[in-house]
């Protein structure tokens, strides 16, 4: 295996111990890509205390949750950042034209009422859950002549507590069901039954829509503070990013590529 070449900066080699420590911060695929990302966070904060060292920055410790305050190189970070990066709020107009194109995010959520029948089976069992598939794939075809049999089928055939009740499993908000089974429910009108079996982790699934109630848009000027708000605090950590950029740039990094993987990264801040 090749040794990986030191990582210096600015003349000074980073101990590879002190980069294996902080990479337990550093969750990622690989233990390279953890060490890798240890490093740049850790250039990136002797960085910003080098630099709140030349401007002679002091700062008090916060507390940050009950029982607990900022380090102290943490609490100079916080202050170097917010001497040198001014929150600044967005015109009006910024916060109209953010709301104008991105309707969605200003929608509330559409709200489901949904039956379904279920032949349950473990997707790592191969056999039992190709047998679920195919035991749907048979009811669909009897509901496709006869779709007001489907809460005596449910009855008869699923196995989800549901079957008691014909199968309806009421009120379904976003985010409660299994993403496989939310998009069946969005591809159907009222009063439609899914055509194929819908297979998720549970097993295989045959579902109706019974009730739809759409969403509705928020009005703008429910909205325009928090509007405001993500739209100044965006602009700050693009102004952070590009602070911390520019310290990179007047520094001297061997052994890392700072270019693809540089953003703010300091747990202090």
């Amino acid at each position: 295996m090749t040794e990986r070449a030191s990582i210096r900066l600015n003349g000074v080699t980073l101990p590879p111990q002190m980069i294996a420590a902080e990479a337990q911060h550093h969750p990622a695929r690989t233990p390279a890509a953890a060490f890798d990302a240890a490093a740049r966070a850790l250039i990136v904060r002797t960085l910003l205390l080098e630099e709140a060292n030349r401007l002679g920055v002091v700062a008090e410790p916060n507390w940050v949750e009950a029982g607990k305050r900022e380090l102290d190189d943490e609490a100079r970070i916080r202050k170097l950042i917010e001497s040198e990066i001014q929150m600044t709020e967005p015109a009006a107009l910024a916060c109209r034209t953010f709301y104008d194109e991105n309707p969605a995010r200003f929608r509330t959520a559409d709200l489901f009422e949904a039956s379904h029948i279920l032949f349950s089976a473990h997707p790592h069992d191969a056999e039992a859950y190709g047998a679920a598939g195919a035991r749907a794939e048979v009811v669909i075809a009897e509901l496709q002549q006869s779709p007001e049999r489907f809460e005596a089928l449910a009855r008869e055939l699923s196995q989800c507590d549901s079957r008691s009740g014909g199968g309806r499993l009421g009120q379904i908000n976003p985010g409660e069901t299994v993403p496989e089974f939310e998009a069946a429910l969005r591809s159907l009108e009222v009063g439609g039954i899914t055509q194929k079996p819908v297979m998720s982790r549970f097993g295989a699934h045959i579902v109706r829509l019974d009730g739809r109630a759409a969403g509705n848009t928020l009005p703008f000027e429910y909205v325009e503070a928090s509007i405001g708000d993500y739209l100044t605090e965006r602009q700050w950590r693009r102004d952070v990013a590009a602070y911390v950029e520019k310290l990179i740039g007047l520094a001297q990094i061997e052994g890392i590529d700072m270019a693809p993987n540089a953003p703010f990264e300091n747990r202090a801040a």
